[in-house]
Protein backbone atom coordinates (compact mmCIF):
# COMPACT_ATOMS: atom_id res chain seq x y z
CA UNK A 1 0.00 0.00 0.00
CA UNK A 2 1.38 3.36 -0.95
CA UNK A 3 1.46 6.20 1.56
CA UNK A 4 0.16 8.59 -1.10
CA UNK A 5 -2.99 6.55 -1.71
CA UNK A 6 -5.97 8.04 -3.44
CA UNK A 7 -8.84 9.36 -1.32
CA UNK A 8 -12.38 8.63 -2.51
CA UNK A 9 -15.73 10.09 -1.54
CA UNK A 10 -18.24 7.55 -0.31
CA UNK A 11 -20.51 8.30 -3.27
CA UNK A 12 -17.67 7.41 -5.68
CA UNK A 13 -17.09 4.07 -3.97
CA UNK A 14 -20.81 3.29 -3.78
CA UNK A 15 -21.08 3.38 -7.59
CA UNK A 16 -18.93 0.22 -7.75
CA UNK A 17 -21.65 -2.14 -6.59
CA UNK A 18 -22.09 -4.95 -9.10
CA UNK A 19 -20.40 -8.18 -10.22
CA UNK A 20 -18.28 -6.57 -12.91
CA UNK A 21 -17.10 -3.74 -10.64
CA UNK A 22 -17.29 -4.22 -6.87
CA UNK A 23 -15.56 -2.06 -4.25
CA UNK A 24 -15.97 -2.32 -0.50
CA UNK A 25 -14.92 -0.16 2.45
CA UNK A 26 -13.29 -1.76 5.48
CA UNK A 27 -11.68 0.31 8.26
CA UNK A 28 -11.58 3.44 6.12
CA UNK A 29 -9.81 1.67 3.25
CA UNK A 30 -11.24 0.95 -0.19
CA UNK A 31 -10.77 -2.45 -1.81
CA UNK A 32 -11.59 -3.46 -5.39
CA UNK A 33 -12.74 -7.04 -4.84
CA UNK A 34 -14.14 -7.59 -8.34
CA UNK A 35 -11.56 -10.26 -9.22
CA UNK A 36 -12.09 -11.96 -5.84
CA UNK A 37 -15.89 -12.32 -6.05
CA UNK A 38 -15.87 -15.88 -7.39
CA UNK A 39 -13.08 -16.98 -5.03
CA UNK A 40 -14.68 -15.63 -1.84
CA UNK A 41 -15.49 -18.59 0.43
CA UNK A 42 -18.79 -17.00 1.50
CA UNK A 43 -19.86 -16.43 -2.11
CA UNK A 44 -20.06 -13.30 -4.21
CA UNK A 45 -23.40 -12.27 -2.69
CA UNK A 46 -21.71 -11.50 0.62
CA UNK A 47 -19.32 -9.04 -1.00
CA UNK A 48 -22.01 -7.51 -3.19
CA UNK A 49 -24.12 -6.87 -0.09
CA UNK A 50 -21.10 -5.19 1.51
CA UNK A 51 -20.84 -2.70 -1.37
CA UNK A 52 -22.50 0.72 -0.96
CA UNK A 53 -21.82 0.82 2.80
CA UNK A 54 -19.04 0.70 5.35
CA UNK A 55 -18.51 -3.06 5.68
CA UNK A 56 -16.10 -2.86 8.62
CA UNK A 57 -18.54 -4.24 11.18
CA UNK A 58 -19.65 -7.05 8.87
CA UNK A 59 -16.02 -7.98 8.16
CA UNK A 60 -15.06 -8.04 11.84
CA UNK A 61 -18.17 -9.97 12.91
CA UNK A 62 -17.22 -12.88 10.65
CA UNK A 63 -13.79 -13.28 12.24
CA UNK A 64 -11.54 -13.50 9.18
CA UNK A 65 -8.21 -15.29 9.48
CA UNK A 66 -4.85 -13.50 9.47
CA UNK A 67 -4.14 -14.83 5.97
CA UNK A 68 -7.45 -13.36 4.74
CA UNK A 69 -6.49 -10.00 6.24
CA UNK A 70 -3.06 -10.17 4.57
CA UNK A 71 -4.68 -11.01 1.24
CA UNK A 72 -6.61 -7.73 1.34
CA UNK A 73 -3.46 -5.78 0.47
CA UNK A 74 -3.54 -6.81 -3.18
CA UNK A 75 -7.09 -5.43 -3.55
CA UNK A 76 -6.39 -2.06 -1.90
CA UNK A 77 -7.12 0.98 -4.11
CA UNK A 78 -7.16 3.85 -1.63
CA UNK A 79 -8.88 5.42 1.34
CA UNK A 80 -12.35 6.78 1.81
CA UNK A 81 -13.01 10.25 3.16
CA UNK A 82 -14.65 9.24 6.43
CA UNK A 83 -16.63 12.46 6.59
CA UNK A 84 -18.54 11.40 3.45
CA UNK A 85 -19.78 8.09 4.88
CA UNK A 86 -23.44 8.39 5.88
CA UNK A 87 -24.21 7.63 9.50
CA UNK A 88 -25.91 4.37 10.25
CA UNK A 89 -29.46 4.92 11.39
CA UNK A 90 -29.91 3.78 14.98
CA UNK A 91 -32.89 1.48 15.28
CA UNK A 92 -35.42 2.70 17.79
CA UNK A 93 -38.53 0.64 18.41
CA UNK A 94 -41.72 2.52 17.63
CA UNK A 95 -43.04 4.34 20.64
CA UNK A 96 -46.46 3.48 21.98
CA UNK A 97 -49.19 6.10 22.16
CA UNK A 98 -49.47 7.76 25.58
CA UNK A 99 -52.96 6.30 26.18
CA UNK A 100 -51.65 2.77 25.67
CA UNK A 101 -48.67 3.38 27.94
CA UNK A 102 -51.05 4.72 30.63
CA UNK A 103 -53.29 1.66 30.37
CA UNK A 104 -50.35 -0.69 30.73
CA UNK A 105 -49.01 1.10 33.77
CA UNK A 106 -52.42 1.20 35.49
CA UNK A 107 -52.74 -2.55 35.70
CA UNK A 108 -54.85 -3.41 32.65
CA UNK A 109 -52.05 -5.74 31.58
CA UNK A 110 -52.72 -7.97 34.58
CA UNK A 111 -56.47 -7.90 33.87
CA UNK A 112 -55.83 -9.17 30.36
CA UNK A 113 -53.65 -11.99 31.69
CA UNK A 114 -56.37 -13.02 34.14
CA UNK A 115 -59.00 -12.98 31.39
CA UNK A 116 -56.75 -15.06 29.13
CA UNK A 117 -56.70 -17.66 31.88
CA UNK A 118 -60.35 -17.46 32.97
CA UNK A 119 -62.13 -17.38 29.60
CA UNK A 120 -60.85 -20.82 28.48
CA UNK A 121 -61.75 -22.22 31.91
CA UNK A 122 -65.28 -20.81 31.64
CA UNK A 123 -65.70 -22.32 28.17
CA UNK A 124 -64.43 -25.67 29.41
CA UNK A 125 -66.79 -25.53 32.40
CA UNK A 126 -69.73 -24.69 30.13
CA UNK A 127 -68.88 -27.63 27.86
CA UNK A 128 -68.85 -30.03 30.81
CA UNK A 129 -72.13 -28.61 32.11
CA UNK A 130 -73.78 -29.13 28.72
CA UNK A 131 -72.46 -32.71 28.57
CA UNK A 132 -73.83 -33.37 32.05
CA UNK A 133 -77.26 -31.96 31.17
CA UNK A 134 -77.47 -34.02 27.97
CA UNK A 135 -76.65 -37.27 29.80
CA UNK A 136 -79.29 -36.44 32.44
CA UNK A 137 -82.05 -36.16 29.81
Amino acid sequence: MASDSKVFNFSEVAKHNHKKDCWIIISGKVYDVTSFLEEHPGGDEVLLLAAEKDATEDFEDVGHSDSAKEMMGKYYVGKVDLSTIPEKPNYKPPSQPAALQHNQSSGSGSAVKILQFLVPLLILGLAYALQYLRKKD
